[in-house]
This record gives C-alpha cells, structure tokens and sequence, in this order.
C-alpha cells in the first residue's frame, strides 16, 4: 500500500512529458502577459471613451454650478419677501453684478425725499456670493422679455414706485418689484430668475444657450 502511494507522488512529481511539453510550461504558457497589440488596443479603446465622456462631465458640473446659484438667489429673494410681510417693512435684495455678492437690506428712516436701507446682518442667508464662474445681470421691467429676446414683461402694478439701484424690493403687501435676474455660465447657458411683482413669486426660466 505504502509503496502504490510513494508511486503517485512520484508520477505527481514528476513532469508529464506527453506531447513533449510538461505541465509546467503549459500553465506558463496560460498564464502569460498581454501582447503589445493588445495593449495598445486597450490603451486605445480608454482614450476614446475619455473623449466622449470628458465634455459630457464638464456639462453637466457646469449646469450644477448654474443652477445651484440659481437656488441661492430665489431663497434670499424669498427670505426677503418673508421677511417683509411679517414684519411690515419694505425689504429689499441688493446686489452687485460685478462681484457677484447679495445682500438683504430693511428700509430706515431717512430724509426727505430720501431711501435709507441698511443691510440685515442678523439673519441666515441675507448675505453671499454666487460661484465667480456664474455672471450676474439686473434688468430693469423694460428690459425683461419672457423669451429673452421678444416680448417685454408686465409692469409694476399698484402705482409703486420701483427701487432701482441694482436692488429688488419687496413689500408688505406681498408685492415686490418687476424685474429679471439673468444668470450665465462660461459656456452660454442662462437661467432667468423672474420676479412676478404681484405675488412676489420666483419662477426660474431656462434661456436658450448664448454662444459665446
């Protein structure tokens, strides 16, 4: 029995040469590296595919950017129009296109024939800045078109006098200003902000992409 089992190690051992090629060099053989062309082929296939789905990221992080922007200035514009019903006092969101900077502003007593705001400070998200990478335009009611091109928006209602010193106020009344903020990326896609001066609501408008 020991001796039929020291066999079988021995046969284990041993290479088998059926075929002239042992077991070894045939699991070499199976084992073995990728060929040139192979790689290149690889290397090839990770290039196209990085071609094709490169610009489509950069699209997509873009129209995040846009629109998360977007979202910090209708949430202060609505803070302001809370803001003004509840404490019955004229409100309003300032803004500085240049820098891209926002601020929420209460009216004060001030002189004859004057407009004090002074900024509120006190309150989350009455103050920031949108992404530099986003340009900012304030229009004027006269300015604004529904498509961005055709046909001008309804005016102030009620008789009030808008406040245009690259500001939108909102009143408390529930009223606000006329108006349009236009937003833009580096690659030309807008959004239009769109304050309706009756209900003070925010609509937010995809423009068409401006070629830049």
């Amino acid at each position: 029995m020991k001796l039929k089992f020291a066999r079988v190690l021995e046969r284990v051992a041993k290479p088998d040469r059926a075929g002239g090629r042992d077991i070894g060099h045939f699991m070499m053989a199976r084992t073995g590296g990728f060929t040139l062309i192979e790689l290149m082929v690889v290397l090839v296939l990770i290039g196209i595919m990085t071609a094709m789905i490169i610009p489509e990221m950069k699209g997509t992080f873009e129209d995040a950017v846009l629109r998360s922007s977007g979202r910090e200035l209708v949430n202060v514009f609505n803070l302001a129009y809370s803001r003004a019903v509840t404490v019955n006092q004229l409100q309003r969101v300032r803004l500085d296109p240049g820098t891209g900077r926002y601020l929420l502003e209460r009216r004060v007593k001030a002189g004859p024939g004057e407009n004090g705001f002074a900024p509120v400070r006190d309150v989350p998200g009455g103050e920031g800045k949108i992404d530099s990478r986003i340009s900012m335009e304030l229009r004027r009611p006269e300015d604004v078109l529904p498509d961005g091109s055709d046909q001008a928006a309804p005016p102030v209602s009620g008789g009030v006098t808008a406040i245009w010193d690259q500001a939108i106020a909102f009143y408390p009344d529930g009223t606000a200003d006329a108006g349009e903020v236009l937003l833009q990326d580096r690659e030309g896609f807008r959004l239009a902000l769109r304050i309706n001066p009756i209900t003070a609501r925010v609509d937010v408008v995809q423009l068409e992409r401006r070629t830049p």
